[in-house]
């Protein structure tokens, strides 16, 4: 049961606190047969099967990746906690994440981990079905 967590930059810590990002509340975990991502109050499942791909990304610009963003060009979301790398998981069908009940989805969600590199190895090394 791989888990990655998020590396959070120490200058971040507190103000990412507001978003509830803080030990055992940021992290990636393939299990089951399901990628779950938990950032604070956000909460992304979706199964193995519906992953598209990963690309390492990065580095970003600090106030475009902190905390959680949308982008507008492609509706792909970010849970951001440095601004150094990441990976983007890329889905056949979006996922919904920001807004409870389905309301909006996403069709990518970049995650700026301590382990970008083993969350696409877990994802790409899966069974596939």
């Amino acid at each position: 049961m791989p888990r990655f967590d998020f590396a959070i930059e120490p200058a971040w810590r507190l103000p990412l606190r507001l978003f509830g990002v803080g030990p055992g509340r940021a992290f990636a975990l393939v299990e089951e047969g399901m990628l779950t991502v938990r950032f604070g109050h956000w909460l992304l499942r979706t199964p193995l099967s519906n992953v598209a791909g990963t690309t390492l990304t990065g580095p970003y610009s600090t106030l475009k990746v902190i905390g959680v963003h949308l982008s507008l060009a492609d509706r792909g979301v970010t849970f951001g906690t440095n601004p150094r790398r990441g990976v983007c998981v890329r889905f056949h069908t979006p996922v919904p994440a920001l807004l409870p009940g389905g309301l909006l989805t996403h069709p990518g969600a970049t995650l700026t981990l301590a382990d970008p590199e083993g969350l696409v190895r877990a994802l790409e090394e899966r069974p596939r079905t």
